[in-house]
């Protein structure tokens, strides 16, 4: 029997593909753009290079620079997405679980919080940090990031954690475990999709911060890689071909940590979208 395909499918899957192609498309031309010289650049940005010039990538991967660079930032990310999932799980959990006067109060007021950029917020930032002599650190970054990540990492843990079954906590309960082994037994390991996309959400967010770590950090030597860019950017002209180079090397262990967590941030953004 002769299956009949619907013509609909056949434009669903043209405009996935289109839109496949406009995601891929930057990263390609970042690429490729990396084994270009500046004057190709300008005439062929989306081509293949006339002349694949290799040192672009070459003279970037023998510096130390870029080895501090990129470890400074791994240190950074770390840290933050670490104190994000366990500060937001654990918070998620007590709104999601626990009765008290002001839940909905504080449900709301991190919700609220969602529609503040950090970038209204860089100079009170930067002023706290100032006072609680945290310039020109590690902390003076990651504290502020894992604040901002906060609203949007519990909202998410929270509407997965309700809809877990209550009949697993009532057990728990009567068997006579408190919360916090609820919490850490029960909770946390039926969870992982949903803190693998709050991991990978802070991770991305930490590694493409420029703003803060520029607003805090004045030292060379604690740089993350967004600030590195600005090594290849002189008075008078930018050297694109090494700022592609860069970004390209750069993007390749969140694209790495994406890659590994795609199965479970998926069915993390999936929990509960059907009730059954």
């Amino acid at each position: 029997m002769r299956i009949r395909i619907p013509l609909y499918a056949y434009y669903r899957w043209l405009l996935l593909f289109l839109a496949a192609g406009l995601c891929l498309l930057p990263i390609w031309a970042a690429v490729i753009g990396g084994f270009k010289s500046s004057g190709d650049l300008r005439t062929n940005a989306l081509g293949l290079p006339r002349e694949w010039i290799t040192d672009n990538y070459l003279s970037i991967l023998v510096a130390p620079r870029f080895w501090q660079m990129l470890g400074n930032s791994a240190f950074i990310a770390l840290f933050t997405v670490l104190f994000t999932v366990l500060v937001s799980s654990m918070a998620a959990f007590t709104l999601a679980h626990l009765r008290f006067a002001g839940k909905r109060w504080i449900a709301g007021y991190l919700t609220l919080g969602l529609t503040f950029p950090f970038a209204t917020a860089v100079l009170p930032v930067f002023i706290r940090v100032r006072d609680f002599g945290l310039l020109d650190t590690y902390w003076g970054v990651i504290l502020p990031q894992v604040a901002f990540n906060l609203s949007f990492s519990i909202v998410l843990l929270r509407g997965f954690f309700q809809e877990l079954p209550k009949e697993l906590f009532e057990a728990a309960l009567m068997d006579g475990c408190g919360y916090l082994k609820i919490f850490w037994r029960i909770t946390l390991p039926l969870s992982r999709p949903i803190l693998a996309t709050v991991a990978v959400l802070s991770l991305v967010g930490s590694w493409n911060n420029f703003l803060l770590p520029l607003v805090t950090i004045n030292s060379d030597s604690l740089y993350s890689w967004p600030l590195g860019i600005m090594q290849f950017q002189g008075q008078y002209s930018t050297d694109w071909g090494r700022v592609l180079a860069f970004v390209t090397l750069t993007m390749i262990p969140a694209i790495a940590f994406y890659l590994a967590a795609q199965k479970h941030i998926i069915a993390g953004l999936t929990a509960g979208a059907v009730k059954g």
